[in-house]
């Protein structure tokens, strides 16, 4: 069968941006530089995203630029005869699946929230019942069941049309949108008084602070988010990768991944930070503050049922991108591997997925009792599997595939990496690349193990 492609370089970057741009964007990275003391955080996040974030994304592209193929047969393709790398590729493919049956709650969540705030659900609220809000969505499984199905299936409806016609093009629409969206929240939220505190606060490196929380606890936490905001080792990038064209360089390509990828990040603080500092409220609250925090926020604002809903449409769009990226990657690997066609491989994993995330949906109210590693809940389980083990691992085998003797070799890398016009990626990077690179990303998975 032949393999498809992207009909524009823009429609590549789009997808490849939307896979990456998710709730860690757009909820974990807010609320991790308010932990962090903000401005020295976001600087070390910057250089880590270009250290590490660039160099691996380069890699999973390469593999799958080289190949054409999805996660298993890349490896197939390009390792040496007689090796096992393969392998990794049957644990990306479980490492998507994980990753789905808990995403697909939290894309719920959003929706759910976008519609709560375009009904008029929190007008006249007090701040105690705000916060009864979310705890009365992930008490009813009802209703989270009927999110997540909702989130799974127009998933799986887009994929199902194909790559340019499916994919391609909503995630053309929906990523332009969002990027609008967040340009007019960003604006809105620096012109409310006391902004200027909370950008201070933000975007101003104060290493006294920083000193205070301790350095090397900020610099860690800065490492984790900007590894963790690509989600790399798990082939979410590899098979999109496949589909694209030799025109440009991979360095090129990563570094547009990247900066759309930060840009949103970066105003997702610009839209939180202004908020929290002109209400008065803790910007390093945790996870709640998008669910409980901001939603009194919202609702101090003048028109802020308006604000808040599309506050929420902009955090559906930043996460239905990602699930319809890992949703394409599952499909590709069963049209690869199995030779279905692509509207059985939508149905059948449409059918999985939907079985497979009950468990989270349930975790909060039937399962609500059911604590699994190291006493987390099924959510945060399934988010400790993926997040602290398969991307680092994954990262660090896709790492040494592309640069040792043993696997696919350096050479074989840079010629692939460097095909094409735009930015080379310099030979002498080598030994970095060798030496210091895996000792990051072994620092990333010990520390999450731990």
């Amino acid at each position: 069968m032949k393999r498809e492609h992207f009909q524009s370089r823009l429609g590549f970057l789009l997808v490849s941006a939307g896979c990456a741009i998710g709730i860690g964007n757009v909820w974990k990275f807010p609320y991790v530089a308010g932990q962090n003391g903000g401005g020295v955080f976001v600087l070390f996040y910057l250089l880590f995203l270009v250290i590490m974030g660039v160099p691996v994304l380069t890699m999973e592209l390469a593999v799958g630029r080289a190949s054409r193929k999805s996660a298993v047969l890349s490896y197939k393709a390009l390792e040496p005869k007689g090796s096992k790398w393969h392998i990794h590729g049957w644990f990306c493919v479980a490492g998507c699946c994980l990753l789905m049956m808990y995403y697909t709650t939290v894309s719920g969540w959003m929706l759910g929230y976008f519609f709560k705030f375009a009904a008029g659900t929190f007008s006249g609220l007090s701040g105690g019942a705000v916060d009864g809000v979310f705890d009365a969505m992930r008490a009813n499984p009802w209703e989270m069941s009927c999110w997540m199905i909702i989130t799974v299936l127009a998933g799986f409806a887009v994929c199902s049309f194909g790559l340019q016609k499916g994919l391609e093009r909503i995630t053309k629409v929906m990523m332009l949108c969002l990027l609008i969206l967040i340009t007019v929240l960003a604006v809105h939220s620096l012109t409310l008084s006391g902004a200027a505190e909370g950008v201070k606060f933000y975007l101003l490196p104060d290493f006294g602070r920083a000193m205070e929380m301790g350095l090397g606890h900020v610099i860690t936490a800065a490492m984790n988010q900007a590894f963790f905001t690509l989600s790399l080792g798990i082939a979410a990038m590899e098979v999109f990768g496949s589909y694209m064209s030799r025109d440009n360089t991979l360095a090129s390509e990563a570094v547009r991944i990247c900066s759309l990828d930060t840009f949103v990040a970066l105003m997702s603080g610009l839209i939180i930070f202004p908020a929290c500092f002109s209400y008065n409220v803790e910007p390093g609250q945790g996870p709640a503050l998008i669910f409980m925090t901001l939603p009194k926020v919202f609702m101090s604002m003048h028109g802020g049922r308006l604000w808040g809903a599309l506050f929420f449409l902009f955090m559906t769009f930043a996460s239905f991108s990602t699930v319809i990226a890992v949703f394409e990657n599952l499909q590709a690997n069963c049209i690869d591997n199995f030779g279905w066609s692509r509207k059985k491989a939508a149905l059948l994993n449409c059918v999985f997925i939907l079985i497979a995330s009950m468990p989270c949906v349930l975790g909060y109210n039937l399962w609500s009792g059911l604590h699994l590693i190291g006493g987390r809940d099924v959510l945060d389980s399934e988010d400790f599997l993926v997040s602290n083990l398969l991307l680092p691992l994954g990262s660090l085998v896709y790492l040494m595939f592309c640069v040792s003797k043993w696997g696919w070799g350096w050479e074989n890398y840079l010629s692939e990496s460097n095909a094409g016009s735009g930015m080379k990626m310099p030979r002498l990077l080598k030994p970095y690349f060798q030496f210091i690179l895996p000792i990051l990303i072994l620092v990333i998975l010990i520390q999450g193990l731990i």
